[in-house]
């Protein structure tokens, strides 16, 4: 039986040898079908991954712990009732860390310890609550960020001098808490204060503010 002989052409996008009656190049409707469904597998990826972020990003956001019938209850109400920054006596919580500004107190320090002329120290006591399932590492260097009237400062070590507080640094265990101070030395005539804390040293802050 004699063989029929078949013309062919190339496909003018991929250079493959098709018959000359086809319409369309099966070796590019291969690669279409293919590319096709890595870009949907790519848009739904996309999607889930970003749910999750929404989703992570509404619960890293500190909420304030109200204090009812002697029990610390975190307030889970809507995200338009989280607070941007919290005061002195107030108790925030993030990824069940809780932190409490618990006071700001300015110092002129000691005979032997002074702050530069025009300054005073300023030291702000604070209360972490470690009731998560493992142990974190608080640094008063890493952990903090504070600016004093809108300009970034830097602990002081004189600060701490003469006081009877201990500085924010060590290791909580789950379920312990830990009570310290840090110092600034800052303007005489300082307005305010704010202070970013940290817990898990590269996540979200939380914000504690006061004025003079």
């Amino acid at each position: 039986m004699a063989k029929e002989n078949v013309t062919t052409k190339l496909c003018k996008h991929c250079k493959t040898e098709i018959p000359s009656d086809a319409k369309v190049c099966p070796n590019c409707r291969k690669k279409q079908g293919g590319k096709g469904l890595t870009i949907i597998i790519a848009i739904i990826v996309i999607t889930i991954i970003g749910a999750a972020v929404s989703s992570s990003s509404e619960n890293n956001k500190p909420k304030k712990v109200n204090s009812e019938n002697n029990t610390n209850k975190a307030d889970n109400t809507g995200s338009e009732n989280i607070p941007d920054s919290f005061h002195i006596g107030e108790t925030a919580e993030l990824k069940n860390i809780r932190a409490t500004l618990v006071s700001v107190t300015e110092s002129t320090g000691s005979q032997f310890n002074k702050p530069s002329d025009g300054k005073i120290f300023l030291l702000c006591e604070f209360s972490i609550e470690n009731n998560s399932n493992n142990d974190i590492a608080v640094s008063s260097i890493i952990s903090f960020e504070a600016y004093c009237d809108d300009y970034s400062i830097n602990q002081s070590v004189s600060a701490l001098i003469g006081t009877d507080k201990t500085s924010l640094d060590g290791s909580i265990a789950a379920g312990k808490k830990m009570n310290g101070i840090i110092g600034y030395e800052v303007p005489a005539n300082w307005n305010h204060i704010e202070i970013n804390f940290t817990p898990d040293f590269w996540g979200k802050a939380i914000k504690f503010t006061a004025a003079k």
